[in-house]
């Protein structure tokens, strides 16, 4: 068992939690929860052993094989399962001592080495690491790439499996869910139920957490404590506490009334049934989630747009894809007012070109896009989170969309997304990815757009901001096309899905657990076609043309390695200034000069490391193109 009694942690002045105590179980499946900066990962930190505590006792077991995902991932030159297979230590120290008894010609110990493999599941050691990895959604030819061709996003779901390959007592994972699609959150959460270990999950996917854990740390107010139950039932148990807070009632009423209007429209369709069916699931729940969230620091809605046309915007006959590469054949759709439509299918299967291509930011190879003449696109996607100017301020940025709006009224609209008092003044650079997710969706929410083009809205956001994001799409009244691989975000805001598989968009016929069946059948066919196939090039051949491609593109490689060695870098220097000035002796009198000077140079490394991120991005881009 894990043991916390009265523990006490602190971030330089500021204390996280204090006099909280808990305890984990052998086998539990613990979700930590909370908002960011509250202390979550500092408590990985602690169990870890590379944080102490500043008060109280932690204790557990000697010898626990504890398993973590690595944050960063050296660009080595060995293949991609054998990076996933160094996960089981055990196996890979086995492994070196049955080497050495071979030299020494020493058949006892060879025996007893094979023996021991045995026990362990050694044989079955490369079929393990290849299904994690195929889970994750690498494909069989890119087991034997080398770690240092793929690109970051890549490398954290090789990090992932790595962890994964560990035989661990117990298994660490903050955010395993931030690089993958739908698909591979899906493999992983059922990979995690199956856990015999003690797992301790930090995750803001409300389904991820529902599915996987019976208990809940929930961090807030300076207080660390542990409820029985998943996620549902925490909200339920803290709802109860928070019940006479009149303000639950007015938040409750419009969510009810929001959903109960969508069963009673759709219930008798027999195309709409069965999501009909998972609205009345979540309308039996929402009085507590709503109770659950009235403290949120968010509170924002979309305005009426101001004209509507239909349709908002179509697609006909268009074959999209990249150079002479067409992903998609002949797409056809038609986007009218009211419209909520998530989009379904394997990572890779050209989801997020569609939505590039709706939005204008990708011409199609071919066919037509029309636009209505009143069209107004609201569009997020990852890479404009780093379109922000640094140096500015959330309400420059405000300012700069409406210059005839007061102060006042920029602040009271920022407040909503909780830029709170001199927040709003202060400069982007040093924000986290939370806080740039939140200022862009700000900025789109006020630009008040007919069309909503989601692209992994999620990503980043804390729980309370995924609730607060998904209460105002569901009041929206413009049309909406969703990529998430957030499924209460897609329960919640979509009344259609569209599946982009096999070249094609077309309607889906079920729900997201006909598309998890449907996610499992696909993966049935492609191992049977695998199976059955002839090779239709020779491994000689095959060889020969992966150097060629390789030798193609050593320079991108080159570029993203020195992008990679100066992020590195840039961290470490980083990591290094925050610890420095985290200990309350630097504010000391005396210190003032050394205090000034590690702040100028942490300004300047955040800078430096601002530059070597988006040289990284750009370099990751460039490699993805040219596959």
């Amino acid at each position: 068992m894990l043991n916390f009694k009265n523990i006490a942690l602190r971030r330089g002045v500021r204390v996280l939690f204090s006099n909280s105590s808990f305890t984990i179980h052998k086998g539990q499946k613990v979700g930590f929860t909370g908002a960011n900066g509250a202390g979550k990962s500092s408590l990985f930190a602690l169990v870890k052993n590379e944080l102490h505590l500043d008060e109280g006792d932690f204790s557990m077991p000697p010898n626990l094989e504890i398993a973590h995902v690595a944050q960063e991932t050296p660009a080595v030159a060995c293949s991609a399962i054998d990076y996933v297979i160094d996960g089981d230590q055990e196996y890979r120290r086995l492994q070196a001592q049955l080497k050495q008894a071979e030299q020494d010609d020493d058949g006892l110990k060879q025996a007893e080495y094979h023996a021991l493999l045995d026990v362990i599941g050694g044989y079955t050691a490369q079929t393990r690491a290849s299904r994690l990895m195929n889970g994750l959604g690498f494909t069989p030819d890119q087991e034997n790439n080398s770690v240092g061709s793929f690109s970051g996003g890549w490398r954290m779901r090789l990090n992932l499996a790595q962890a994964l390959m560990c035989r661990s007592d117990v298994l660490l994972l903050d955010e395993p869910t931030n690089h993958l699609d739908l698909d591979a959150v899906i493999w992983l959460q059922d990979w995690l139920c199956k856990y015999p270990g003690t797992l301790l999950l930090i995750s803001h996917d409300r389904d991820f957490l529902d599915t996987i854990t019976d208990h809940i740390v929930h961090i807030e107010q300076g207080k660390a404590e542990i409820y029985t139950g998943n996620y549902s039932a925490f909200e339920k148990m803290r709802a109860e506490k928070l019940a006479q807070q009149q303000s639950a009632f007015l938040k409750q009423q419009r969510e009810i009334a929001h959903i109960q209007s969508f069963v009673d429209r759709f219930k008798a369709q027999a195309t709409k049934a069965r999501q009909a069916q998972s609205r009345i699931k979540a309308l039996e729940r929402m009085e507590l989630i709503a109770m659950a969230h009235v403290d949120s620091p968010f509170d924002f809605s979309f305005a009426k747009p101001d004209k509507m046309p239909n349709p908002l915007l179509s697609l006909d006959k268009t074959d999209i894809g990249y150079g002479s590469t067409c992903v998609l054949k002949k797409a056809g759709l038609s986007i009218s007012p009211g419209d909520r439509i998530g989009l379904l299918g394997p990572n890779g299967a050209g989801k997020s070109s569609l939505i590039k291509v709706l939005a204008g930011d990708m011409q199609p190879l071919s066919g037509t896009r029309y636009e209505a003449e009143a069209l107004k696109i609201g569009y997020f996607a990852q890479h404009q989170l780093e379109q922000l100017q640094l140096d500015e301020t959330p309400l420059w940025h405000l300012q700069k969309l409406d210059k005839q709006a007061t102060e006042k009224e920029l602040r009271n609209f920022l407040g909503g997304f909780d830029f709170q008092g001199d927040k709003v003044l202060e400069a982007v650079r040093p924000f986290s990815g939370g806080e740039k997710a939140r200022l862009v969706l700000a900025m789109l929410v006020y630009q008040n757009p007919n069309l909503l083009l989601l692209d992994e809205p999620t990503n980043h956001l804390d729980l309370e901001m995924r609730h607060a994001l998904s209460v105002a799409l569901q009041d929206y009244q413009g049309a909406i096309v969703v990529v998430s691989h957030d499924r209460h975000l897609l329960r919640s805001v979509t009344d259609q899905l569209l599946l982009v598989a096999g070249g094609k968009v077309q309607p889906f016929d079920g729900d997201l657990d006909d598309y998890r069946l449907w996610l499992t059948e696909q993966k049935k066919g492609e191992e049977k076609t695998v199976t059955d196939a002839e090779p239709t090039v020779s491994r000689k051949d095959q060889r020969k043309l992966d150097a060629e491609r390789r030798q193609r593109n050593k320079p991108l490689y080159d570029a993203l390695k020195k992008a990679e060695q100066a992020v590195e870098k840039y961290h470490n220097e980083q990591r290094q200034l925050e610890q420095l000035l985290a200990d309350p002796d630097i504010y000391a009198e005396t210190e003032k000069a050394r205090l000034k000077q590690t702040l100028e140079r942490k300004i300047q490394i955040d800078k430096a490391l601002d530059i070597a991120e988006a040289e990284w991005i750009e370099a990751e881009e460039n490699i993805e193109n040219a596959q």
